[in-house]
């Protein structure tokens, strides 16, 4: 069953890239006390996650902490040697913040997963944002299979 406005997100590690190296986050890290703007792309360099959803909320960071986010925070299942690459990729400095949920631990956890097995991708995220306050789901855009609408940083913004 997927997650729901009003749950609590579920305790989780990703690891992303620093300038020190491979650095793990936890969800108690990235959530408590904070207001996080989060979104989730089936795949790192796909072409719709790389023309317009990571795009988007890089455009649209300094809007979205100016109503309030402390965060934005950008999670796919793949390793954090293809998000690193990603993020360079698109120009990602400090806008946003790349998780690699790895094993998909966090996506199954939240019930946002599905199986792309037929395109030889494996398990992955479906897309998606939400909005968290100190770790509790406040909006939840969840799209509908091949769309790209409500989880769009415009989107979220009038959220907001």
């Amino acid at each position: 069953m997927a997650i729901k406005v009003g749950d609590k997100l579920p305790s989780a590690t990703f690891m992303t890239s620093t300038a020190e190296g491979p650095a793990p986050v936890t969800t108690d890290d990235l959530f408590k006390g904070k207001t996080v703007a989060l979104f989730a792309v089936p795949g790192a360099f796909t072409p719709t996650c790389s023309a317009k959803h990571l795009p988007g909320f890089k455009e649209k960071a300094a809007d979205l902490k100016a109503k309030g986010v402390d965060t934005i925070a950008c999670v796919s299942v793949n390793d954090l040697f293809v998000m690193k690459a990603w993020g360079a990729d698109q120009g990602i400095t400090d806008e946003v913040l790349l998780l690699a949920d790895g094993n998909g631990e966090f996506t199954r956890a939240i019930g946002l997963e599905f199986d792309g097995s037929k395109f030889g991708m494996g398990l992955r995220s479906q897309r998606y944002s939400l909005i968290a306050k100190d770790g509790v789901v406040e909006t939840l855009n969840v799209e509908e299979g091949g769309e790209f609408k409500v989880s769009s940083a415009d989107y979220m913004l009038g959220q907001l």
